[in-house]
């Protein structure tokens, strides 16, 4: 069960929960409101009353507003670095492992929570805490796609993490623009077209140690 979702299970007002379904449930009720006004926008009170409880239990949990944001962002940021690292560790197909990865992108931005508008999104960027986070899981996911990249190329570190933070930057702007553009084209096919262009650049590079692709 997600956050959101225990958001909705527990919401009415009075309900005891043990301590961590209490901190999920807010986490949820806090990533509906950021999501939908900004941190900027949102209000502890607007959180609160989202998750059926007083300022004073949410407070109990959270010290203030950029704490309750800080975490939902670690969080995050977590799931994304977990799904690229599943992407590249689900085969050993080189051309698979750019469309798995290509997909992981797609399924963190598509998800219903909105949860990538934090990362990718945020209004909170000059927020030096949020910084160092958003920027922390970017290098982490090209350094994850960058150590394949050297193994298999032969590359050098520095050639191989420029290579990775160009696949994971298009990974995620092409996925936002077609999520937020409502494109017709079905999410398996923009992945594949993704792929293919992707791939005509990555397979240019020989396997390190053999004649082939």
């Amino acid at each position: 069960m997600t956050a959101i979702e225990q958001t909705e299970a527990a919401r009415p007002r009075g309900t005891r929960l043990p301590r961590r379904a209490r901190r999920n449930q807010l986490l949820g009720a806090a990533q509906e409101v950021f999501v939908a006004q900004g941190y900027h926008a949102a209000a502890m009170d607007d959180i609160a009353e989202r998750a059926g409880v007083s300022k004073p239990v949410l407070y109990q949990h959270f010290p203030g507003k950029l704490d309750l944001y800080l975490a939902l962002l670690d969080q995050h940021c977590e799931a994304l670095l977990q799904a690229v690292r599943g992407a590249l560790a689900s085969t050993t197909d080189n051309k698979l492992r750019v469309a798995a990865t290509m997909d992981a992108y797609f399924a963190y931005v598509e998800d219903e929570g909105g949860a990538f508008r934090l990362v990718f999104e945020s209004d909170l960027t000059n927020e030096p805490a949020v910084r160092e986070r958003v920027d922390r899981v970017s290098l982490q996911c090209a350094e994850a796609i960058s150590d394949v990249i050297a193994e298999d190329t032969g590359l050098s570190k520095d050639e191989s993490m420029l290579l990775a933070v160009g696949l994971g930057g298009v990974s995620q702007v092409v996925a936002r623009y077609w999520l937020s553009s409502e494109s017709p084209v079905e999410r398996d096919t923009a992945v594949s077209l993704l792929t293919s262009l992707a791939w005509r650049g990555i397979a240019g590079f020989p396997l390190h140690g053999s004649e082939g692709h």
